[in-house]
């Protein structure tokens, strides 16, 4: 069923370095800039994963210059999490964090099992391959949620 676009979502996961700025990322290129979207994870210890660059190169979605951030790091710059329609959790971990942080909020935290792609594979390839899979889970619920994009 498709639904409206929420007027603002943020994405978050463990590190902010895979499937949080994938999502971002994919969001802005598809729906273009008509929704907010920020990306955030539990931690900021790692850059944006090389991988995730370049299958979401392979659709023109540019993340090379994304910039890791966690949820306090968001706080500390003045983000407001209330300010957020939805909050997308990409894992357990960033889900259960996000709940932390808005059982204070009217608004809504949504978890989808998106597969982590990092410890999957042995050669290039198949690493390439992984991380498509998670890029493709997440097309995959942007399209049932809010259409394919024009």
């Amino acid at each position: 069923m498709v639904t409206e676009l929420p007027q603002s979502i943020l994405f978050c996961c463990d590190h902010n370095a895979v499937r949080s700025p994938m999502a971002e990322g994919i969001m802005k290129k598809f729906y273009g800039l008509g929704t907010y979207v920020q990306s955030v994870g539990v931690y900021n210890d790692l850059e944006i994963d090389g991988f995730a660059i370049s299958v979401c190169d392979e659709i023109q979605v540019e993340l090379s210059r994304h910039k890791s951030r966690s949820f306090d790091e968001m706080a500390a710059l003045g983000d407001d999490l209330s300010s957020f329609d939805v909050v997308v959790a990409l894992s357990p971990a960033s889900q259960r964090r996000a709940l932390d942080l808005t059982r204070f909020f009217h608004m809504k935290v949504e978890y989808w099992p998106i597969m982590d792609p990092t410890g999957i594979g042995e050669t290039r390839e198949m690493k390439l391959n992984a991380y498509r899979q998670s890029r493709d889970q997440i097309i995959g619920q942007f399209s049932k949620l809010w259409g394919i994009p024009s």
